[in-house]
């Protein structure tokens, strides 16, 4: 990765720290409940605290708030703004990462998934009820950025209807992908998949881009535009987890967990296109991985029977090639080729070598 980056992110891990702190502090503690009774101790807090930002430090891509970020400078760049309008867009970029990590620790309780990162996730070390209740929190804590910018109301308005209409999308798309995986037998068209992904992966890079052209003065209907292709960019990198989740393995997952999960990923949906009387043998595959857990030998029958066609290497095709278009399209929005545009066509660029 280009070293012009690693300042960025630098910057974006100091307020990620501070927006989330390993402990409490007095000023941390005011601005996220204002004032408590005295008997609230750091042991109370640390239920919410700990789930949560045990599952940041153990990393993750930091691609959307890097994204946010960028189009920030994109935007400023083209309107000729000063430097303070980067400064509000690193401030926001909790809005981004937190939401994320909400969502990822919602996910693996309603996918009754075992690990993330490469450690237990989070209803397993701290138990369901406690990761239930700190995943939740981080949602409505992720909004304590907006309320500490000095900012005019209507923009901080703005910020806040932007950020609650995305995270119902998000819902939105998680409701779908769970009635699927629910139901063996119920099988989604491919439009219908790319619908859930919009909403339930693309809607956080839809975010970070919509704030990060917001924050660097552009207008809410070139904001509009350029959270439209970011939305595909997001759909992009879902299916690119699609593939990698069926032959290498996600990063701190195991190979072919989502076929105990009974998604209906891309792959999936692709080779039963092509070959409907799969159906049947695929689902009683997926049902007994399920049943089984990630070891069965189901998995790697479900995966080998889905490498009978090209349905996988399709896949992968589709997505690479939405990312890389996508992240073209998203570069050149103001017509400019400064380097907040080469940066953010070579982040992707970097991001799919890998």
């Amino acid at each position: 990765m280009d070293a012009r980056f690693f300042s960025r992110l630098h910057k974006i891990e100091e307020i990620l720290s501070k927006t989330l702190p390993p402990k409490a502090n007095a000023e941390w503690q005011q601005l996220s409940f204002g004032a408590l009774d005295d008997c609230v101790q750091q042991e109370h807090l640390g239920q919410l605290i700990a789930p949560n930002y045990n599952l940041i430090s153990l990393g993750g891509k930091r691609w959307r708030p890097l994204l946010l970020v960028l189009c920030a400078e994109l935007a400023a760049e083209a309107k000729c703004n000063c430097a303070a309008s980067t400064e509000v867009a690193y401030r926001l970029t909790p809005l981004v990462e937190l939401s994320h990590t909400s969502s990822l620790i919602m996910d693996d309780i309603e996918d009754s998934a075992d690990m993330r990162r490469g450690k237990p996730a989070a209803h397993i070390t701290y138990g369901l009820d406690a990761a239930l209740n700190a995943g939740s929190w981080l949602g409505y804590e992720a909004t304590i950025c907006i309320d500490d910018l000095n900012l005019p109301a209507e923009l901080k308005n703005t910020f806040y209807s932007l950020y609650l209409l995305e995270l119902r999308r998000l819902h939105l798309g998680q409701a779908m992908d769970i009635l699927w995986h629910r139901n063996p037998a119920l099988i989604p068209s491919v439009e219908e998949y790319t619908a859930m992904v919009r909403n339930k992966t693309g809607t956080l890079a839809r975010m970070a881009v919509k704030i990060g052209i917001l924050a660097g003065g552009g207008t809410a209907e070139e904001a509009e535009r350029a959270g439209k292709i970011a939305e595909d960019i997001g759909v992009g990198f879902q299916i690119i987890d699609d593939v990698t989740n069926l032959t290498t393995g996600n990063p701190g997952k195991k190979r072919g967990d989502d076929i105990v999960e009974g998604k209906k990923s891309l792959p999936v949906l692709l080779h039963l296109q092509d070959h409907p009387n799969a159906q049947q043998k695929l689902g009683s595959l997926f049902e007994t991985a399920r049943a089984e857990g990630i070891n069965s030998p189901a998995v790697e029958a479900a995966i080998a029977l889905l490498s009978t066609s090209d349905a996988i290497e399709k896949a992968r095709l589709q997505g690479n090639e939405l990312v890389e278009t996508k992240s073209r399209e998203l570069a050149a929005l103001y017509g400019t080729d400064g380097e907040p545009s080469q940066l953010i066509i070579e982040l992707f660029a970097t991001m799919l070598k890998k």
